[in-house]
């Protein structure tokens, strides 16, 4: 019985499946535990030829080969339909590694949406399987197909608007006119694109989020303000009285510019002259989101300049601190800082007067030798040393505080002052100060403790970070 079993042919394929199955298991899985460590995309391929492409085979193989089943009969039909359909998928997943799954990122293929690809496949399943139905159980698929078609035409009429919808969002997807995080201005709406889907785009304008179809996108322009990438500037037009020198209004839009944070190191802002008192401010950013915020606090900051200056911003160059009754409050308050006396205040009522500073703005710059000294009225000012490309604050000024110590001394400053609210200081010119010390040796000695303080707190900063000295950040 044995030798017709093997004469006959079946015994062969009983041995070949009891014996190359298993074997062909162990040396896959092995394979695939190598390639899921390496991250290979292969690896789902192959699994799906271990658990299913090769137990569905081999159970088909030992029905119709080794037992020898009827081709008609309904087990081995359902197993050779289970078996047909697996080779399908196996292949459409093979064919997608080998085109997609190590595509190039500018390549065509990295381009293609995955809808796009997801509904090729079920078209390609769908065939197979039709195809797989015919050949296995007889089936007459010429009908189906002919209803199919004639279906689609109708639905495809009936939802011809939300189709278009549709098909216009697959258009932007595999065209891909911008991606998730850029900048658009449609005309009529101009935000950050958040989300991209089937039906439309979701804008982030800063009040709220905009939808807006992609039938209006693909049917019109639009603007990518991220693309090309590179500088991209925030424009603004102020005025000024035209009896302000434009000369020095220039150089003070200038310097304002310069000391925004959001501005594009190593690129300098631009400013022209527009004649009868306008002057176009043009401001490098590193992106299109940092434009408005770069803007208001540009403007912001430039008000309080402006007035410090004496500049007419918006034809107007009064502030509520110039008023002597102010500067008399302010001399009260800070009067123990400079021992001040009966006699000395008439010369400084003459020689003194208030300033403002914005939050942020940079009070008093490193690397300068100050003229003055500034004594804080009302708010606070952070006091700082640059290393490393920022600010490294140590210490703080408030109320009675002195900034500026070094124009005692003639040296440049190592630190920065910043103000960390909106800060009202005294300015005291240089020559006031000079004469206070002549005849108050107190008052030079509580400088020079506030200034070596100041040193060491600054060393110390720096210290923590591995650093010697002072790094003067790139402007």
């Amino acid at each position: 019985m044995l030798d017709e079993a093997f004469r006959d042919g079946w015994g062969w394929w009983v041995v070949a499946l009891a014996v190359g199955v298993p074997v062909l298991l162990v040396v896959l899985t092995e394979l695939i535990n190598g390639l899921r460590r390496r991250n290979s995309p292969i690896a789902g391929p192959l699994r799906l030829l271990r658990n299913g492409v090769i137990p569905a085979g081999a159970l088909f193989a030992l029905l119709f080969f080794a037992i020898q089943s009827p081709a008609d009969q309904v087990w081995t039909r359902v197993v050779a339909t289970i078996f047909g359909f697996l080779v399908i998928l196996l292949v459409l997943s093979s064919f997608n590694v080998a085109l997609f799954a190590n595509a190039a990122p500018d390549s065509w293929r990295k381009r293609i949406p995955s809808i796009f690809i997801e509904i090729a496949r079920l078209v390609l399943v769908a065939l197979g399987l039709a195809l797989l139905f015919s050949w296995v159980w007889d089936a007459d698929v010429g009908g189906l197909f002919t209803a199919l078609g004639v279906g689609s035409i109708v639905i495809g009429l009936a939802l011809q608007n939300a189709v278009g919808g549709v098909i216009s969002g697959l258009l932007l997807l595999f065209e891909q006119p911008f991606k998730i995080g850029d900048w658009l201005d449609t005309g009529g709406v101009k935000g950050r694109v958040v989300e991209v889907n089937w039906r439309a785009v979701h804008i982030q304008t800063g009040n709220s989020i905009q939808i807006v179809p992609n039938s209006t996108l693909s049917g019109a322009s639009f603007t990518n303000m991220s693309a090309p990438t590179g500088i991209y500037s925030a424009t603004t037009t102020v005025t000024f009285a035209t009896d302000d020198p434009p000369h020095e209004v220039m150089a003070l839009l200038t310097e304002v510019a310069e000391a925004l944070p959001m501005r594009l190191e190593d690129e300098r802002p631009d400013v022209d002259y527009l004649g009868k008192g306008a002057y176009e401010v043009t401001i490098p950013v590193s992106a299109p989101g940092e434009a408005q915020r770069a803007l208001s606090l540009y403007l912001s900051w430039l008000w309080y300049a402006s007035r410090r200056r004496g500049f007419a911003l918006d034809g107007d160059a009064t502030d509520p601190i110039a008023e002597p009754a102010r500067l008399v409050e302010a001399i009260e308050k800070v009067g123990p800082t400079l021992h001040l006396r009966d006699e000395d205040r008439e010369a400084i009522l003459a020689g003194t007067r208030l300033e403002r500073y914005g939050v942020g703005e940079l009070v008093l710059g490193s690397g300068v030798v100050p003229d003055r000294v500034l004594i804080v009225v009302s708010g606070r000012a952070a006091l700082g040393v640059e290393a490393d490309g920022g600010r490294i604050d140590f210490a703080a000024a408030e109320h009675g505080d002195m900034i500026g110590h070094t124009a005692l001394t003639r040296e440049r400053t190592q630190t920065v002052a910043v103000a960390s609210d909106i800060l009202t200081v005294l300015s005291v010119p240089l020559s006031i100060i000079d004469q206070l010390i002549q005849t108050r040796p107190r008052l030079a000695a509580e400088i020079g403790e506030a200034l070596e303080l100041k040193r060491k707190l600054a060393a110390d900063a720096l210290s923590a970070l591995g650093l010697s000295r002072p790094i003067a950040r790139k402007r």
